[in-house]
């Protein structure tokens, strides 16, 4: 059912430094909340963590030490390093198997429109209500053929069943226009070369 399971430690050590330390020994300083219940700070495994959540709205099975029964959670929030890319912080939600959750979902589009035309994405990504343990990892709206003028509203989305898009039904997601086509000018002195050499 999960997408990955982590296993974790409770965090008894907070602050900058003792963060630091955390991730010094390839551990990810991390905080469980939701349902109402009490944030549990917790430290996660880095490389493991990092794999997790290669894929967006990944469904983890979290196991706490000295708690008997795993617990659902979806990273809600990650905080990365910006110039080496390793996990600094995540925020994880507690979630039930029976429940539904708003994600943000990326808009896939698909196929190629007709010639002379481009394609102008309004939305790359979806708001939706998905079922806890089928989130979509996409969803695609094919182009395919679409003349000048044509619009993709999200009313043309098909998605799987019990997922539901929290917008209007006529949100504009994706433009077909004409292409613009810009002469090329010839570069500076071009004419010159290319005129025949006076006898």
């Amino acid at each position: 059912m999960a997408d990955a399971t982590l296993s974790a430690q409770v965090r008894n050590e907070f602050g900058k430094g003792a963060s630091r330390r955390t991730r010094r020994e390839n551990l990810v300083p991390a905080v469980l909340y939701g349902h109402g219940m009490d944030p549990i700070h917790l430290t996660l495994p880095g490389h493991e963590t990092m794999l997790a959540l290669r894929t967006d709205n990944a469904l983890l099975e979290v196991n706490i030490e000295g708690e008997s029964k795993p617990r659902l959670a979806l990273a809600k929030q990650v905080q990365r390093d910006a110039v080496k890319g390793f996990l600094i912080h995540v925020d994880l939600l507690a979630v039930r198997a029976d429940e539904k959750v708003v994600v943000e979902v990326a808009l896939l589009v698909t196929g190629e429109a007709a010639t002379g035309t481009t394609v102008v994405v309004d939305k790359n990504t979806l708001s939706l209500e998905a079922p806890v343990t089928h989130i979509p990892e996409d969803v695609e709206l094919s182009v395919e053929g679409l003349e000048a003028g044509a619009q993709l509203l999200a009313s043309d989305l098909k998605l799987p069943s019990g997922v539901t898009y929290l917008g209007d039904a006529e949100d504009v997601l994706v433009s077909v226009a004409h292409a613009e086509i810009q002469a090329e000018e010839p570069a500076e002195g071009a004419a010159e070369a290319e005129a025949p050499a006076a006898e």
